[in-house]
């Protein structure tokens, strides 16, 4: 009779676990823990990493920065500038606008790769926008992994109808933030051992293919082999060049080029899962790393804030399709976090006004 009883009340709860899914699972916290909330960052600082239409309205960019004004962030990267003259339309719109406010990168003209001449137009391009404005370089993801010569064939970063586009880069010592790649998880069988599940089963496109796309470590290693190359050229990793899980590894990076940068765009959750190894990470290697964010919503630079500035427990992150886990804050020391938020940022960008930071 017993076991009856139990099979019944078996058969009555199974349906209401069943009405919640994965995607709905959202326990609230049984602990009770000291709340630092952070709506504005603690020391102004410089968002290396952001998207923006360079051809806004006035109106859009008077409400864009007075959202900057609110995160006390002087200085926006704009890294979608473009290149000939969508560039230099875009960056005379926001900058006439507001002429310390914001830095526009532009991006490699990948048109017609095949095109006989094609090295020496990129190339010249390139320096015709950076007289024009241009203060850095931006590649976007499809560069290295997505981009094709007529045949068909994946182009690596390191191809030779490029060098004349880095030798231009470092005439003018303009620094390089290169996206490459995207987290290795992409590339591993979606399932139940793979933390990005989530995010894969909601958004199928983001899987990817190693015969059309390149192995993961081959991109990587190609990039790699661009930055040693290239020793007079300041590179930056965006998305702490996904190695925010092995942060060893990126160290060993560090101290092997002295070229190489990263900025915690879109990763800050990685930091907020092992804030004891982060904070040692970013205390030796402070000079490297640098605060960006990636897509602009207002709304979840506080996750960043907290996480560099508090030492808060278990609070949640603003996106569980990236991340289920909750975060910890680091708690940087001062004068670590002044080289994350602009310090770091004022040496790789000499042209933003520096009068607007802290010394």
């Amino acid at each position: 009779m017993l076991k009856l009883s139990w099979l019944v009340v078996c058969l009555a709860v199974a349906p209401l676990l069943a009405q919640v899914t994965l995607e709905e699972y959202s326990p609230r916290p049984g602990i009770v823990t000291p709340q630092n909330m952070r709506t504005r960052a603690k020391f102004p600082f410089v968002d290396i990493h952001s998207h923006q239409n360079s051809m806004m309205s006035g109106e859009q960019l008077d409400k864009l920065v007075k959202e900057m004004d609110q995160l006390n962030m002087p200085v926006m990267i704009n890294l979608s500038g473009g290149f000939g003259e969508r560039f230099r339309n875009g960056v005379k719109n926001m900058k006439g606008r507001y002429p310390k406010r914001f830095v526009v990168f532009c991006n490699l003209d990948l048109t017609n790769l095949d095109e006989a001449g094609y090295a020496e137009r990129a190339a010249r391009t390139l320096e015709e926008d950076i007289q024009a404005g241009c203060e850095g370089l931006k590649f976007f993801k499809n560069f290295g992994m997505t981009t094709r010569d007529a045949g068909g064939k994946r182009i690596p970063v390191t191809d030779a109808r490029f060098e004349k586009a880095f030798r231009v880069v470092a005439k003018y010592k303009i620094p390089v933030l290169i996206h490459t790649a995207d987290p290795k998880q992409f590339w591993e069988p979606v399932d139940k051992f793979n933390e990005r599940y989530l995010e894969l089963t909601e958004i199928p496109g983001r899987r990817k293919d190693p015969a059309k796309d390149g192995a993961w470590e081959d991109l990587m290693n190609e990039s790699y082999a661009l930055f040693r190359k290239n020793k007079d050229i300041n590179f930056i990793h965006p998305h702490l060049g996904w190695l925010g899980g092995e942060l060893a590894k990126m160290g060993k990076l560090f101290e092997e080029m002295p070229n190489y940068y990263v900025d915690i765009s879109a990763v800050i959750a990685e930091l907020g899962r092992q804030p004891r190894v982060a904070k040692q990470w970013f205390i030796k290697y402070q000079d490297r790393i640098l605060m960006g964010k990636d897509s602009y919503r207002f709304n979840e630079y506080p996750t960043y804030f907290r996480v560099l500035e508090t030492e808060d427990d278990y609070f949640p992150y603003h996106n569980k399709r990236h991340a289920f886990w909750s975060m910890y804050g680091v708690g940087l020391p001062d004068d670590v976090l002044k080289k994350v938020y602009y310090k770091n940022a004022l040496k790789l960008l000499p042209k933003i006004d520096a009068s607007m930071f802290p010394q």
